[in-house]
């Protein structure tokens, strides 16, 4: 496994793997690995011949810069996991590789970004556009992998790939759970053992909803309220959204119509902690 540290060695070493004939698969993380990035890694492998990943904690897409200085770091840990899954290159750029002096455009998104995350994270959208797009430009891969943890961004890196014609495709890989059924996530280390046991109750209210899908409810109102009948009976869970959308478009909805896709979508603190889940339906 190679570490690249700057944007043209980057550049240059895509265009070898390029001109040999191998396909690229680009996997973009900002560090702290866990299971989950682990699997994006892993299902690389069915994609590709050469593997790449990222690491770079993106200082446009934190809108609370508490968030950004705290956020967890181990870089060498992190590059053994990878070597231990077998990626082949790691770009682990400084910021001014990304954003070098005079660092002025971005890229900014549409409708998919206008509520829940986008609301509630003022510019957070724009910062994973900006950074996902100059990320493909010097990867240049096939194919990148994207988690559907975070699944309205997976919807906008969607979106991006399609609106600026990048030749690549995007593969979605499933959510990752624990053992428990809590999220995986870098964020939750952060978690007090006693906040974890109350942040379960999140992945145990979108199951609920499930359940009644599945029992042959359409009606959201009444699925959801399956599930925040778990939500309102544990205190310190701080529920910031908690609604049924369309996949395409993400626009909320008030009954299950018809067989395309929909997904439950939420977003709650625990300890001061922002955790984010969705269950498909």
């Amino acid at each position: 496994m190679r570490v690249i540290r700057t944007r043209q060695e980057m550049v240059n070493s895509s265009e070898v793997l390029r001109q040999a004939g191998e396909k690229i698969a680009f996997i973009p993380t900002m560090g702290s690995l866990h299971a989950g990035h682990l699997s994006l890694m892993e299902l690389a492998k069915g994609h590709s011949t050469k593997r790449v990943a990222s690491i770079f904690v993106n200082p446009k897409q934190f809108n609370v810069q508490s968030d950004f200085d705290n956020y967890p770091s181990d870089e060498e840990r992190d590059f053994a996991l990878l070597r231990d899954v077998e990626v082949d290159l790691v770009f682990a750029p400084g910021r001014e590789e990304i954003y070098p002096a005079g660092h002025e455009t971005e890229v900014a998104v549409g409708e998919l970004a206008a509520r829940f995350e986008g609301t509630d994270r003022p510019g957070h959208f724009q910062g994973v556009a900006t950074v996902v797009s100059i990320l493909f430009n010097l990867v240049r891969p096939h194919v990148a992998l994207f988690g559907e943890k975070d699944f309205q961004q997976v919807r906008i890196v969607e979106r991006l790939v399609t609106d600026l014609g990048f030749p690549m495709e995007i593969v979605r890989a499933p959510l990752v759970r624990d053992s428990d059924g809590l999220a995986l996530s870098s964020r939750n280390v952060r978690l007090s053992k006693e906040g974890r046991g109350r942040a379960l109750q999140i992945s145990k209210a979108l199951y609920a909803v499930k359940e009644c899908f599945s029992q042959g409810e359409r009606d959201v109102e009444k699925m959801l309220a399956a599930g925040w009948a778990l939500l309102n009976a544990t205190d310190g869970v701080d529920v910031e959204y908690f609604e049924a959308v369309r996949e395409r478009d993400l626009n909320p909805v008030k009954e299950i119509v018809g067989d395309e896709p929909y997904r439950i979508l939420t977003a709650a603190y625990v300890d001061g902690v922002r955790l984010l889940d969705n269950i498909g339906l």
